[in-house]
């Protein structure tokens, strides 16, 4: 399929000497307003470099633009030099690409060879899995797609939370107030209400506190009650995690936690040893980032345990020895930003060059009634609630509306779960959100259950047609304003992906398949398709499989099922 943008940028360049195609290429806009053409050069731009208005460059440039048989005509309009392509040779290059392509359009090799690794999801172990972790779950799920589709090995790895000073307060708060057979049958929500109890009873006896950090310096020497305590934790969380990923369809390639490093953080601690990067301060080990205007990096406390950044550091190294990624990529919230920071420059001054290959990938808080989730206090919506409320809302409209429909469950899980995760990606990742059940089950309008809607709708079309769409439909057919639209929309596509992979979100995809499913829809209600004339009928029959192809590719690039009826 002919690039639009570097057809233009090389016919310019050859009138704009001072700029290469590339410079140009990047100046190139697509118009919001149809009647500024199909791609513009702003010409603002221009002015400082050719000491001349960006009114008076356009019209010059307009008289010097030959004549292209892809390019029906160009205008000079208040500073900017609008392109109206040939309509007929540019629909029949999408189109035809698009029905040649089919469920690759869109994809390319560009990473072949190179390996990413995703951190997401990553729940603590013992707490339950709440609205909040769906974002880190959708946006990190979506990436890996997105990867995956452009060529790239990625691999997802779900970092469990399952080391670290909160196993002491669970280990404490069961002794106190728990029993196995309350556990055993309320499974994570029991592990959940006796850790709240902790902190709730922690506050009036600061004891708890010495007592939780004993039992976790314990696990980390071995104590063989510890462990066997920390093990059934984490049986009985992994158990219920993976309800919500069989919801939601999603698998990992490993689920190599916090604990699958504490084997190798000694010879972390003694590597920052040996180069001179650990300093005491209060009995605890740090690497001091005073010089980078950041707080010191706590290593070691002074109990001797370790935290959070030792085992991210010693991950990492794990992770470039094992995979040799070209990106690690960590999905987490915006608040731990600092975190980050902090690791990735202590990596940098190990004398690793790869310290620039760690990405992390911030998102937004999600806050419950404008307060912050927290599972210590118990303010928590659990996903696994929404995603089966969802679910059942599903059933219900399709009860109503199609009570004959085949595999209605399965159907109304893909529309349920889609609808939720739909809604999260919809928005941009480092915006807040604050959860509305409301808005998360809403199904009118921009919604996950609006696009599948569409691609279902596509897909009836094309079985009512009772034919194979034939590939050598005649483009000036299509002709009216509303097909063009359509056109122009698929062609973006391959353009939003490459967006999406290089600013690392998902939400340009999201956002993409609404424009699409909209210029569809209005197509699909101004012109009828199934006519009698079968020239007109295959032509428009083309336009619909290129929409559905393209709508199937990209739910499922944001993690969505496309079913084919509803």
């Amino acid at each position: 399929m002919l690039d639009i943008k570097q057809m233009i940028a090389e016919i310019l360049e050859e009138k704009i000497s001072s700029l290469s195609s590339e410079d140009i290429y990047n100046m190139l806009e697509y118009p919001p307003d149809d009647k500024m053409g199909d791609v513009a050069l702003p010409c603002f731009k221009l002015s400082r470099i050719l000491r001349k208005s960006p009114v008076q460059i356009a019209e010059e440039l307009v008289n010097e633009i030959p004549a292209n048989p892809r390019i029906e005509k160009v205008e000079a309009v208040s500073g900017y030099l609008n392109f109206f392509l040939d309509k007929v040779s540019f629909i029949e290059d999408v189109l035809s690409t698009v029905l040649k392509e089919q469920d690759r359009y869109g994809a390319s090799n560009i990473g072949k060879g190179k390996n990413i690794v995703i951190d997401y999801s990553a729940p603590n172990i013992a707490k339950p899995f709440h609205i909040g972790h769906l974002r880190s779950t959708a946006i990190g799920n979506s990436l890996y797609k997105i990867f995956k589709f452009l060529g790239y090995n990625p691999v997802g790895v779900n970092h469990l939370g399952d080391w670290g000073t909160q196993f002491g307060k669970l280990i404490v708060a069961y002794k106190e107030w728990g029993s196995k057979e309350a556990i055993e049958n309320g499974g994570i929500k029991e592990l959940m209400a006796i850790y709240v109890k902790f902190h709730e009873e922690a506050e009036k006896d600061p004891s708890l506190e010495d007592q939780a950090r004993e039992w976790f310096v314990k696990m980390e020497k071995g104590d063989p009650e510890a462990l066997e305590l920390w093990q059934w934790f984490k049986d009985i969380s992994l158990k219920e995690f993976n309800k919500v990923y069989d919801l939601l369809d999603i698998t990992f390639d490993s689920y190599a936690g916090e604990s699958f490093y504490e084997d190798k953080m000694p010879a972390v601690i003694e590597e920052l040893k040996e180069k001179n990067l650990l300093t005491e301060s209060e009995g605890a080990l740090i690497v001091d980032l005073e010089e980078y205007n950041m707080p010191p990096c706590l290593i070691v406390k002074k109990d001797g345990s370790t935290l959070y950044a030792t085992r991210d550091i010693a991950a990492a190294i794990y992770r470039k020895n094992t995979y040799d990624f070209e990106k690690c990529i960590y999905v987490t919230g915006a608040a731990q930003s600092l975190h980050f920071n902090q690791w990735f420059k202590v990596i940098e001054l190990m004398g690793y060059d790869w310290h620039d290959q760690l990405i992390h990938v911030p998102f937004g808080i999600v806050s419950l009634g404008g307060e912050k989730l927290a599972t210590r206090t118990g303010k928590v919506v659990l996903l696994e609630d929404i995603l089966d409320q969802a679910i059942n809302k599903t059933l219900e409209i399709i009860n109503q509306k199609n009570p004959n429909l085949e595999n209605k469950e399965e159907v109304a899980r893909q529309m349920g779960v889609g609808a939720v995760i739909f809604s999260d990606l919809s928005n941009n990742r480092i915006k807040d959100v604050s959860f509305s059940w409301e808005e998360m089950l809403n199904f009118d309008g921009e919604t996950g259950p609006y696009v599948q809607y569409t691609h279902a709708r596509a897909c009836s079309l094309l079985r009512r047609a009772e034919k194979e769409v034939d590939p050598n439909f005649d483009a000036k057919l299509l002709s009216t304003y509303e097909e063009f639209k359509v056109v122009k929309t698929l062609y973006l596509f391959p353009d939003k992906i490459m967006a999406a992979m290089k600013e690392l979100e998902p939400s340009i995809i999201t956002r993409y398949l609404v424009d699409l499913a909209q210029d569809f829809n209005r197509f699909y209600h101004e012109h009828p398709i199934l006519v009698e004339d079968d020239t007109l009928r295959n032509a428009r029959l083309a336009l619909v499989s290129a929409v559905r192809d393209t709508l199937k590719n990209g739910l499922q690039l944001i993690g969505l099922s496309a079913p084919e009826r509803v």
